[in-house]
């Protein structure tokens, strides 16, 4: 049965039908692409990097990383910026508005000086933009005024910030770099540009390849290659953490964000939202399956929050951070003990071989019967749990306190599915 929710929210002041936007990418760079993507019912876009210059852009530019069986678990990406004139995107942001009204359009944009900043700033919002997204975070840019080498800058970051809010009424969200140590410092910086919202992660610089034929990175131009951006499931562990640090921090956790990275599936999407993000983009995963992913990610959230019982998304968002706490406040009393299902065990060994060769060598291993046996070396670390094959085969058990602990009720997890 179709389950459909209201999966409506505001972000910035703006309505949003549902939190799912195509970021500022190669998925949405021209009119047909976006007209064909908000009928399939995305809830908005952020439309791709304009700037004043067109780049020269190298071919090829895209490249994939995987892991056995899987097709990518990321991509590299050395595209820049829009690659049309900037009067024709204006074209398209405007027809798209008028065609699409209940749809929100975002523009990205990106200067290399603050006059250009605000030249753009003013042409988007008279185009009909609804939302301004100032890129400085783009990790393969050619000039090094623009993108990445900006967004490490907090004084740049402020600069530009302030260059674009002056130049326009419209709300201004500031896209962060993941290349650096401390994502809080720029967005401050933002936020005190007048920034009221912050977009992260952008990609992460990267080589997914190295190339023996021509001894070099991939992909391959002319027998050369570059450092640039990564993305895709790989990165979501990374966005989650950038973003739950900009959340937790007491002078950016009441600003808005607009969450990126490694977005794929319903559940990818329950967590940027539970970790604070309020809006969500999408690339690497539209690459892959096309626009119509987001017919998977309204189905599953709507069952996800009919199930939780959540009536509004709003509700959801930011659930996540009070339990997400410093290392040294964690609970280190006690060790659970792995239980394993000797019904569904299928013999393989792997529990057993990770458990020797990389953890405390807990498992004994029957040989003539080929089970595990769990024994008093056990730490309760789980990897035996995380290398097993088979779905709830081993599972948390006993709750053993170290010596000397007071006992008292521990939560555990129960549901690996």
């Amino acid at each position: 049965m179709t389950l459909v929710k209201d999966l409506s929210i505001e972000f910035l002041g703006v309505k949003c039908e549902n939190p799912f936007f195509l970021s500022s990418s190669p998925v949405c760079s021209n009119y047909e692409m976006i007209k064909k993507a908000f009928e399939a019912g995305w809830g908005g876009v952020y439309y791709k990097t304009l700037g004043i210059f067109i780049p020269d852009e190298c071919s090829p530019r895209f490249d994939i990383s995987s892991k056995e069986s899987t097709v990518w678990t990321g991509f590299k990406n050395m595209e820049q910026i829009s690659d049309k004139p900037l009067e024709l995107n204006l074209e398209y942001i405007k027809r798209l508005k008028e065609e699409f009204p209940t749809k929100v359009m975002a523009v990205s944009i990106m200067g290399s000086n603050e006059e250009e900043w605000r030249i753009l700033a003013k042409k988007v919002t008279e185009a009909g933009a609804d939302i301004i997204e100032c890129n400085f975070s783009c990790p393969q840019m050619t000039s090094h005024a623009m993108g990445s080498d900006v967004g490490q800058n907090p004084e740049l970051v402020e600069q530009y910030t302030r260059a674009v809010v002056e130049s326009t009424h419209l709300p201004v969200v500031a896209k962060m770099t993941p290349n650096i140590g401390n994502m809080e410092v720029p967005a401050m910086a933002a936020v005190k540009g007048g920034a009221k919202g912050i977009a992260a992660i952008n990609t992460i610089k990267a080589i997914t390849n190295i190339d023996f034929e021509n001894m070099t990175a991939m992909p391959v131009v002319n027998a050369k290659s570059s450092i640039s951006g990564y993305s895709g499931a790989a990165v979501k562990p990374i966005a989650l953490r950038f973003i739950t640090q900009l959340k937790q921090h007491p002078e950016l956790k009441d600003i808005p964000i607009t969450g990126i990275g490694g977005i794929e599936t319903w559940k990818n999407v329950v967590e940027f939202l539970l970790v604070g993000s309020a809006n969500l983009q999408v690339t690497t995963s539209v690459m892959q399956y096309g626009y119509r992913i987001v017919e998977d990610m309204i189905s599953g959230l709507s069952h996800f929050m009919d199930e939780y019982g959540f009536e509004k998304l709003e509700d959801m968002v930011g659930l996540a951070l009070p339990n997400i706490v410093p290392a040294e406040d964690l609970d280190r009393s006690f060790k659970i003990i792995p239980s394993i299902d000797e019904d569904k065990c299928v013999g393989c060994g792997r529990c057993y071989v990770s458990c020797f060769d990389a953890a405390h060598q807990a498992i004994d291993w029957d040989k003539d019967n080929r089970k595990p046996i769990i024994n008093d070396n056990c730490v309760g670390c789980h990897l035996c749990l995380n290398v097993c094959p088979v779905l709830d085969c081993i599972l948390p058990g006993e709750i053993k306190f170290k010596e000397g602990r007071e006992k008292h009720e521990v939560v555990m997890k129960h549901n690996y599915e």
